[in-house]
């Protein structure tokens, strides 16, 4: 009983507390809204846990994950440094540069777009965990196969974003360029690929997301000791849930970190475009 009327209390204050913040539309409160939300998540999170005595091996309390974090330092680093930095960021440029080359060459052909995009949906629709042990074979147990699952799921959303934000390029725009006498090549670098690169960067966001994902799901099905979906899948079966929650937590901040950086570089470099104005 105690637990609910704390629980209660706890949604009411960070509710107010919410309320109170959207008022504001200053820099500084639309950063505080999310950081009051997300503290006021773990709150309930910990106290509901301890309060009615949830299982560890169910979920554990926020402190139990932060203490695992803090112990276990240096193999978390370790584990960043073989997924991330050796699989995710080379397979997540690889992928994303290669669909936008691809686009921008299919966008002067409509045959081959018409026959490529099918073969994408296709290709985008295949389970990572089909994917992943064949890639295992192909390249070895080592990074370079979880790296090739990242351009495979990667390569795709690029190509079908770059390719629709190419044709949205406004026909007056086009008209306009064509009476300066501007050629396929001018009009594609100074007018349809900045046109485009609000869809660019949607496709930039979702890949973050997606290569994280299949680097780690990637890692179950054959890796070095090391890396953040082997520690997930090993220590899960050693019931150290602790160090799977670390991860996790690990996983999601730097999904979070990724996005917001895309975020701001794509509020620095489409600044003009109309959504934000």
């Amino acid at each position: 009983m105690t637990t609910t009327l704390l629980l209660l209390l706890s949604l009411l204050i960070g509710a107010i507390a919410l309320i109170w913040l959207a008022r504001y539309d200053s820099r500084a409160f639309r950063i505080a809204t999310p950081i009051v939300f997300g503290l006021l998540v773990l709150w309930m999170w910990q106290l509901a846990c301890t309060g009615y005595g949830v299982p560890f091996v169910l979920l554990p309390p926020p402190s139990d994950i932060a203490v695992a974090m803090a112990t276990h330092v240096p193999m978390l680093a370790a584990d960043f440094h073989q997924t991330v930095l050796r699989a995710v960021i080379p397979g997540w440029l690889m992928g994303s540069g290669s669909g936008l080359l691809a686009a921008i060459a299919l966008d002067g052909s409509p045959f081959l777009r018409r026959g490529v995009l099918p073969l994408g949906s296709l290709v985008s629709a295949m389970p990572i965990v089909g994917i992943a042990p064949i890639m295992v074979m192909w390249f070895g147990f080592d990074w370079q196969s979880k790296a090739a699952v990242v351009v495979a799921m990667t390569f795709f959303p690029m190509l079908v974003n770059a390719g629709a934000g190419l044709a949205q390029t406004g026909a007056m725009e086009t008209d306009l360029m064509r009476t300066y006498a501007a050629g396929y090549r001018t009009t594609l670098l100074k007018l349809r690929l900045p046109s485009a690169l609000p869809f660019v960067f949607n496709a930039l966001k979702l890949n973050a997301t997606l290569a994280l994902i299949g680097a780690i799901v990637a890692e179950f099905f054959g890796t070095p000791i090391v890396g953040m979906g082997f520690r997930i899948s090993t220590e899960a079966a050693r019931l150290d849930l602790g160090v799977v929650w670390a991860e996790i937590v690990v996983a999601a901040a730097i999904g979070t970190l990724c996005f917001a950086l895309l975020s701001l570089l794509e509020r620095a470099v489409t600044f003009w475009h109309p959504s934000y104005h």
